[in-house]
């Protein structure tokens, strides 16, 4: 370990940044928002460093530097453009062990500074010691889709209540049963939702007396199947949950995102094969969150976009169970764009509609004669089955035979497939490729568009750096 990571209480103490350009006033505002005492030597400053000054938050010496600068300081930053100055500095504070950093010359740096993520009071420090700032930088991103902003405010709440939960509980053992009690309640949903005073009464509550577990069900669309199409918010709850509830459309590596001893239960729907009915599924969800359980209840797509999503909240909202709600990116977004096929567009769609193919076994006929309008765009869930009867419809009502289709197989996902062709051969095209589910059917103009703006598996892709991280357990 080539430096020791500790954070510094600089409330009040004097530190130096030598220059007056860009560079030092960066490192200006990060002491700044630690509450450092900021003196600032250098012949020139910026018009940012002088409104400082103005303001009375930090004095300028308009000099160049000599040693008598360190006298009294505890760190000090070299920050100029000229190597002689910032080696005279390190030299010299070096010699009265006074912390030092030359910025952007690592061999000369007693300390340096992390890529930070800040949720106040919860900070967390990523360094790679001086050898790779780019590198820490873009896992410090990493860090910020894993970490929710309500975590500072939570953080916040709960110091509040320290010397309270000391005074009630007198051994530590106690002390912790009570506070992952706290972490495993509402009190986390309430602050993440903003009502600190609701969670604030519910803590005061809970140090009067044990409460039972609070259980909750969050309703998660995982999206079509590319992992980093994921929400923050879905990742986060799917980070949080006892129980997940899953189907089959929701991929693989997503599924390995979930947090790892929480209890796995497929209700998987293929067409043809239900292996939970869905009055099953709602009253599993009640039960487990009955019993004090957090459970993630995750779709594929949106849950509220032929996800039955709608169904189920009906039955938590019914019994009193508390829930929250994550939207993801639906099948029709996400695979048209993975596809290069824009929904919409001025020159050949200006109307989208969203159906399904399958529909309740009572339920009503399509309006087949809006379905076949032209110059709009149909997206067809789980249509692979009922292609015949869409095929002949969409052509008995007005659609030409040469209307442009594609047929999307496992989009976004590494094996994605697009078929394309004419709506007159719809059924045919199907059956001749073998298309299996999860697939979405997309009729109208646009569909033309593919072999124009088809670029997902068409060459090697730049990472985004941005994938979650496959290997947290709990938090």
């Amino acid at each position: 370990m080539q430096y020791l990571p500790i954070f510094t209480k600089l409330d009040n103490k004097p530190v130096l940044v030598v220059g007056g350009g860009e560079v030092a006033l960066r490192k200006c505002r990060a002491f700044l928002k630690a509450r450092a005492s900021v003196t600032l030597v250098a012949p020139w400053f910026c018009d940012e460093l002088k409104e400082h000054a103005h303001n009375n938050e930090v004095t300028l010496i308009d000099a160049y530097f000599d040693e008598s600068h360190l006298d009294g300081k505890m760190l000090v930053i070299a920050a100029t453009d000229r190597d002689e100055v910032n080696n005279n500095v390190f030299e010299l504070a070096n010699a009265r062990n006074v912390f030092v950093n030359v910025v952007d010359d690592q061999p000369k740096c007693t300390f340096i500074f992390p890529s930070i993520v800040d949720r106040d009071p919860i900070t967390i420090a990523i360094s790679s010691a001086g050898t790779a700032p780019v590198l820490a930088r873009r896992l410090r991103e990493k860090l910020e889709t894993l970490i929710p902003h309500h975590i500072g405010p939570l953080a916040t709440l709960v110091g509040g209540f320290r010397d309270k939960v000391k005074k009630r509980f007198k051994h530590f053992s106690d002390r912790r049963q009570f506070w992952e009690g706290v972490f495993d309640s509402s009190v986390v949903s309430k602050v993440q939702t903003g009502d600190t005073q609701a969670a604030q009464q519910q803590l005061e509550q809970m140090l009067d007396a044990k409460a039972e577990p609070e259980g909750e069900v969050y309703v998660v669309g995982a999206g079509p199947g590319d992992p980093e199409l994921l929400t923050l918010k879905a990742l986060q709850l799917m980070q949080q949950a006892d129980v997940v509830v899953y189907d089959f459309l929701v991929s693989d590596e997503i599924m390995e995102l979930v947090r790892r001893d929480a209890d796995l239960i497929c209700v998987g729907k293929r067409l043809g094969d239900h292996s939970v009915v869905q009055e099953d599924t709602n009253q599993m969800l009640v039960d487990l969150a009955k019993q004090g359980k957090k459970v993630c209840r995750i779709k594929g797509g949106d849950p509220f976009i032929y996800g039955r999503g709608g169904e189920e909240v009906q039955v938590l909202a019914a019994n009193n169970v508390n829930y929250q709600i994550v939207p993801g990116i639906t099948a029709a977004a996400g695979c048209s764009a993975y596809a290069g096929i824009p929904l919409t567009h001025r020159d050949h769609a200006q109307a989208i509609q969203f159906v399904t193919g399958h529909c309740k076994k009572d339920g009503q006929e399509l309006d087949w004669q809006s379905l076949a309008k032209a110059n709009q765009t149909l997206a067809i869930y789980m249509g692979v089955i009922k292609s015949p009867h869409i095929q002949s419809e969409l052509l008995k009502h007005g659609r030409k035979a040469d209307t442009p289709v594609a047929i999307i197989e496992n989009g976004t996902r590494k094996n994605q497939r697009v078929v394309t062709g004419q709506l007159g051969e719809l059924a045919d095209l199907i059956e001749r490729n073998s298309i299996i589910s999860p697939a979405l059917l997309i009729i109208g103009e646009v569909a033309a568009l593919h072999s124009q703006l088809a670029w997902f598996g068409k060459s090697e892709q730049t990472s985004s750096f941005a994938q979650p991280l496959t290997d947290v357990s709990n938090t």
